[in-house]
């Protein structure tokens, strides 16, 4: 079984309106996945600083980040950041690069942890639900486009509000749904933005929102998990 989490983390600005990475460490440490995608990981403006710096995420977390290659200061591709264990293999990263109105991409990396072997993508998809539709058209095509014998996992900040209608619709044509909850607003959550897909080689064995004291107050977002073992 390997344990996946997708975490909107708003560049470590918690309820509070506080810029604190130790936090964000803090619900990483809770939530103990083997795979994490986060979005807005790194500051928007200017060389889009990391938002945890390096030497704190290796310091005090069992995270490595997949080296994407971008920014020298940044941790991902326009937000978008996978963190794996110190012990699991890179075997290979890409950045997406999908249609936008305002900044967008995605990113993937296969991953060995032990013996297996797991395709992921992480994405933050548009404000817009036009835009939404052609990124997730985007990263479709990318994640069916590869050989289909890795379990391959997506993950990340839909923004999508309704329950089964656009980008979903389309997802869900190639993709089961983890079935995790609702996870924005961190302090009352309504609305289930964040989701984990998986294709079907893949079965949940259990899915949730990790709703802690530390997770109401470090982002915006809830992390949403799913426990994934072969089908």
């Amino acid at each position: 079984m390997i344990k996946v989490a997708s975490y909107n983390m708003r560049k470590a600005i918690g309820t509070d309106r506080r810029r604190n990475p130790e936090r964000i460490l803090e619900v990483l440490r809770e939530v103990d996945a083997d795979v994490v995608a986060l979005q807005e990981a790194d500051r928007r403006f200017g060389t889009r600083t990391a938002a945890i710096h390096p030497h704190l995420l290796d310091l005090h977390s069992d995270y490595k980040p997949v080296p994407l290659d971008v920014h020298v200061d940044s941790m991902g591709w326009h937000g978008n950041a996978l963190l794996v264990r110190k012990s699991a293999k890179i075997l290979h990263h890409d950045i997406l690069h999908i249609p936008y109105l305002e900044p967008r991409g995605a990113v993937m990396a296969e991953i060995a942890l032990g013996e297996r072997v797991m395709r992921i993508f992480g994405m933050h998809l548009d404000l817009s639900g036009l835009w939404r539709r052609k990124q997730a058209a985007a990263v479709i095509a990318k994640a069916v486009g590869h050989d289909s014998n890795t379990p391959t996992v997506l993950m990340g900040d839909l923004n999508e509000w309704s329950a089964q209608g656009g980008c979903l619709r389309d997802f869900s044509h190639h993709f089961h749904f983890a079935d995790c909850g609702k996870s924005f607003h961190a302090q009352r959550p309504v609305a289930r933005l964040d989701r984990i897909m998986h294709c079907g080689g893949l079965a949940v064995a259990e899915s949730g929102v990790h709703d802690s004291p530390a997770a109401r107050r470090a982002s915006d977002h809830l992390p949403i998990w799913a426990v994934l073992e072969p089908a």
